[in-house]
């Protein structure tokens, strides 16, 4: 059966899950919602949406140098309790985030913190090259925005693949590590620092 958007907005609502989980959800539960809830659960998805208002104060500050002291990369990973925070996963999941800042150069940790002007600038830089390229006017909007999204996917860590499986989000990763932790875990901010470089990145959430 078809998926309506109104099904998807009455489950993201009841779960918390994103637009394309649910879509994902619903469809392989062939529309039914209880099932489509399910569906989530058992990919840990509506627990860590349960759970993404309850705060995270604990955690770790993790260091990472590559290429013999050439990158340097210093992330907060937060969850709920001290006996996560000594936790081989969590640990992990922490190591694991700064090797993914330090090979992929993200600018923010979500999209929400992208300048406005930022990416005004991006959406002015797609419109001329889209008409450069002779694309007809009537569709460069989409093209514009397709590029933009493309341009989030470079510069956001949330939206980046994982290094070591590009089926996966760095935010699909976190979110099933708060399935299997039982806890609310946030990337709070970081910093990435590069041999010859005048700045550092990273932004707090």
């Amino acid at each position: 059966m078809t998926v309506s958007t109104e099904m998807i907005k009455e489950l993201r609502e009841a779960t918390g899950v994103g637009i394309l989980e649910c879509r994902n959800a619903l469809e392989t539960a062939g529309g039914d919602f209880d099932k489509a809830v399910a569906v989530l659960r058992e990919k840990g998805l509506a627990k860590a949406a349960r759970r993404a208002g309850r705060e995270a104060s604990e955690g770790v500050v993790e260091l990472y140098s590559h290429g013999d002291g050439r990158v340097g990369v210093m992330v907060e990973v937060n969850c709920e309790t001290d006996f996560v925070a000594r936790s081989e996963m969590f640990r992990e999941l922490a190591h694991e985030i700064a090797l993914q800042i330090a090979a992929s150069s993200p600018l923010y940790v979500t999209e929400d913190e992208i300048p406005e002007k930022e990416l005004a600038v991006e959406r002015d830089i797609a419109s001329k090259r889209a008409a450069d390229e002779g694309k007809p006017e009537n569709i460069i909007p989409r093209i514009v925005d397709g590029r933009v999204e493309k341009y989030k996917d470079e510069v956001v860590l949330m939206r980046q693949p994982y290094i070591r499986d590009e089926s996966l989000t760095v935010e699909a990763l976190v979110k099933e590590k708060i399935g299997s932790l039982g806890e609310n875990l946030v990337v709070r901010r970081f910093e990435r620092w590069e041999l010859g470089e005048n700045t550092g990145n990273g932004e707090e959430e």
